[in-house]
C-alpha cells in the first residue's frame, strides 16, 4: 500500500507541511518588514518580531481550523496561576546560584545607580524575547512535532534549534561555550516540559521572562552574553569563569546548570492538580 506523502491515515494534512506552511507565513510577513525597516533606517525590535510570530500562528491555526487557544492554552485563572508560578521558579533559577556566589565570596554586588533610569525598557524588553521566543519555540512548530513524532523527539529538536539559534552569541567561545551550550539545550527542555504539563504557553512564558529579568534587570548578569544593566552590578572576585558564567550570564556556569537539571527534575514530578 502506498504511503501518501501528503495526507495522513485521517485524510488531514501531514505535520510537516504544515511546519512548512508556518514558515512560509512567518517569511512572508516578516521579509517585507526587514526591508520596510532597513529602508527607514530602523531595528525591527524583538515585540514586534513577537507580534509577527503570533501573527503567523494565528494565520496556520485558521487554515488548521483550529484555535488560537490550543497554542497559547485559555485565557483563565489557571493560565495566569501558571505564569505566576513559571515566574517564581524562573526567578529560583537565576536566585539560588548567584546566592550560593555570593555566600562564598565569589561574586558580590555593588548598586547601579543607572538601574532604575533602564528597568522599564529592560522589562519590556525580556517580555518581548520570552513571548517571540516561547511562540516560535513552544508554538506552532513544537506542538505539529509533537502530533507528527512525539514529545521526546519534538524536545530533541526544538531544543537543538534553540541552542543553533544562541551559538553566535556575544562569548560564545571555549569553556563558556561548552557550559552554556549545556545549559541553554536543557533550558530548552524545561520550557517545553513546562508547555507539556500544562498544555499553555503560560508557565514557559513565565519561567523565560523572570529567568532573564533576574539576570540581566536584577543582579546585572549578562543574558546568554548580551550585557545588561540591572539594578545590581556584580563584581566577579578572581574565580574561575566556569563558576561564575563571567560576563556571559549565570547560564554559563556550573552552579545554573546543576539549578535547571534540579528544576528540570521538579516540573517532571509535578502534579498540576494542585493548582
Amino acid at each position: 500500500m502506498l504511503i501518501n506523502p501528503f495526507l495522513n491515515s485521517e485524510r488531514q494534512l501531514r505535520n510537516g507541511w504544515w511546519i512548512l506552511i508556518f514558515f512560509l507565513v512567518l517569511a512572508s510577513l516578516l521579509v517585507p518588514t526587514l526591508i520596510i525597516a532597513q529602508q527607514n533606517s530602523m531595528d525591527v525590535s524583538i515585540g514586534l518580531q513577537a507580534v509577527i510570530i503570533l501573527l503567523a500562528s494565528w494565520i496556520c491555526q485558521l487554515l488548521r481550523r483550529r484555535p488560537l487557544a490550543e497554542l497559547l492554552g485559555k485565557f483563565n485563572a489557571l493560565w495566569f496561576k501558571e505564569l505566576y508560578l513559571g515566574g517564581l521558579v524562573g526567578s529560583a533559577l537565576m536566585l539560588v546560584p548567584a546566592l550560593v556566589l555570593w555566600i562564598f565570596g565569589w561574586v558580590h554586588w555593588q548598586w547601579n545607580p543607572d538601574g532604575f533610569s533602564t528597568l522599564l525598557s529592560t522589562v519590556l524588553l525580556f517580555a518581548g524575547v520570552a513571548l517571540a521566543e516561547e511562540l516560535l519555540f513552544r508554538g506552532f512548530i513544537f506542538q505539529r512535532l509533537i502530533a507528527g513524532l512525539g514529545q521526546l523527539p519534538a524536545q530533541l529538536i526544538m531544543a537543538g534549534y534553540f541552542l543553533l539559534t544562541h551559538l553566535n552569541n556575544p562569548g560564545m567561545t571555549g569553556e563558556v561555550k561548552f557550559l552554556a551550550s549545556i545549559n541553554i539545550f536543557i533550558a530548552s527542555l524545561v520550557f517545553g516540559l513546562a508547555f507539556l504539563r500544562t498544555k499553555g504557553l503560560a508557565m514557559p512564558l513565565g519561567l523565560h521572562f523572570m529567568a532573564n529579568l533576574v539576570q540581566g534587570g536584577l543582579l546585572g548578569f549578562g543574558v546568554s552574553g548580551t550585557d545588561q544593566s540591572g539594578l545590581l552590578k556584580p563584581v566577579f572576585n578572581e574565580v574561575p569563569v566556569w563558576l561564575t558564567g563571567g560576563q556571559f550570564g549565570l547560564e554559563a556556569s556550573v552552579l545554573g546548570l546543576i539549578c535547571v537539571v534540579i528544576i528540570f527534575m521538579l516540573i517532571q514530578r509535578w502534579d498540576q492538580r494542585k493548582l
